[in-house]
C-alpha cells in the first residue's frame, strides 16, 4: 500500500510539473542568452554572430550575449557549451573547426554530432587557390602538370595546422595526385606575408583575407572552392572544374545543447532566418566575402555530418596531427 502511495504521489508531482515545463518553455527567454564562440574578437565568426545576436536581441526582447572564449581551436568554448544545461540560455557558434577537429584531435570531451542540436546555418566563407604572379602556372591544369613534374618542391601555406586552408590544401592533393609540402604558420596574415614575398609557391585562403590582394595584381587566383564561379572574381573558375569533388568552405551555425526543447530550437531557426534576411546583416557576409546560409535544424545537422565525414577522410589520408 505505501509503495502505491508512493508511486502516485511521484506521478501526481509529475503532472503537476509538465505544465510548469510547458510555460517555462514557452516564455522562454526568460534571462539572457549566451552565443559561446570559440575564437577572440574582430574575427569573421565573431562579427557575424555579435550581428545575429543583436537581431535575436531585438526579436526575443532579451539580451543575446556573445561570449568569446578561445583556446585550443575552439575546443575549450565547445566543450562548455556542450555540459551546458539544455534549457536554451547556452549557444554555440559552431564553425568548420568542429568538423575538422572531430578526427583532428584523438580525445574530446565532446561529441560534436552526438552533444549538439543543429539549429541554425549563418554563412558560409569560400577559399581561393592562389599563387604569386612569378610561379610559372597560370591555370589549374598548368599547376597540377607542374606540380607532378616537380613532386614535393611546391610549398603550400597555412593559417596553421588543421585550419581550414591546411585541410583545403590536403584535399587538393588527395584528389589532384599531387604532393606538395605544408607549411604553417600563425595565422593566415603571416603566411600571406611570405605568398607575397614568393617564400610559399600557393594557398587555400578564405576569400575575404586575399581579394584585394588579387583585385590588386599582387595574388593570382587560379580557382575558388564554390561549386559555382563567383561574381566577386570575374573569369576565375571553380576548382571543382579541374578537380572533380572538390568544394570547400568556411561556415558559422548555430547549435545547442542535446536535449534543449525542440519549440526553442525552432523558435531560434526562425529568428536567424529573420536575422538572414535583414539587407543590413546580408550585405555584411557579403562584404566579409560569405554567403547567407539559412537552413533548417535537420539541414544543417546534415550538413555538419557530411562536413565531417569529408574531413575525417582528408585527416586520415594526410595523417594530420594537431600542431
Amino acid at each position: 500500500m505505501k509503495l502505491r502511495r508512493r508511486q502516485f504521489q511521484h506521478l501526481a508531482a509529475s503532472a503537476l510539473a509538465l505544465p510548469a515545463v510547458a510555460r517555462a518553455q514557452a516564455a522562454w527567454p526568460t534571462q539572457p542568452v549566451k552565443l559561446v564562440v570559440g575564437f577572440a574578437t574582430g574575427q569573421a565568426i565573431d562579427i557575424l554572430a555579435r550581428l545575429i545576436a543583436q537581431s535575436l536581441t531585438e526579436q526575443f526582447g532579451q539580451q543575446f550575449i556573445v561570449d568569446n572564449k578561445p583556446g585550443a581551436g575552439g575546443n575549450i568554448a565547445t566543450e562548455s557549451v556542450a555540459r551546458a544545461p539544455a534549457d536554451g540560455y547556452s549557444l554555440m557558434v559552431i564553425g568548420a573547426n568542429n568538423p575538422i577537429n572531430t578526427t583532428l584531435y584523438d580525445k574530446l570531451g565532446f561529441d560534436l554530432l552526438r552533444d549538439f542540436a543543429p539549429v541554425a546555418g549563418i554563412y558560409r566563407v569560400y577559399q581561393v587557390m592562389e599563387v604569386n604572379p612569378s610561379f610559372p602556372a597560370k591555370t589549374i591544369p598548368e599547376f597540377i602538370a607542374y606540380a607532378k613534374a616537380n613532386p614535393g618542391k611546391i610549398n603550400f601555406g597555412s593559417a596553421g595546422t588543421g585550419s581550414v586552408a591546411h585541410v583545403s590544401g590536403e584535399f587538393f592533393k588527395l584528389l589532384a595526385g599531387v604532393e606538395m609540402q605544408h607549411v604553417p604558420y600563425r595565422g593566415a596574415p603571416l603566411a600571406l606575408a611570405d605568398l607575397l614575398s614568393g617564400q610559399v609557391h600557393v594557398m587555400f585562403d578564405n576569400l575575404p583575407s586575399s581579394i584585394e590582394h588579387i583585385r590588386g595584381g599582387r595574388l593570382r587566383a587560379l580557382g575558388v572552392s564554390t561549386p559555382k564561379p563567383l561574381d566577386l572574381l570575374p573569369g576565375v573558375p571553380t576548382i571543382g572544374q579541374f578537380v572533380p569533388g572538390y568544394e570547400t568552405s568556411a561556415f558559422a551555425g548555430l547549435g545547442a545543447p542535446t536535449g534543449t526543447p525542440r519549440d526553442i530550437v525552432e523558435k531560434l531557426n526562425k529568428a536567424v532566418g529573420v536575422a538572414l534576411a535583414d539587407a543590413k546583416i546580408a550585405s555584411k557576409i557579403l562584404d566579409l566575402g560569405g554567403v547567407p546560409m539559412p537552413m533548417a535544424p535537420a539541414e544543417f545537422g546534415s550538413f555538419l555530418a557530411a562536413e565531417t565525414e569529408k574531413w575525417a577522410k582528408v585527416i586520415k589520408a594526410a595523417k594530420i596531427k594537431p600542431g
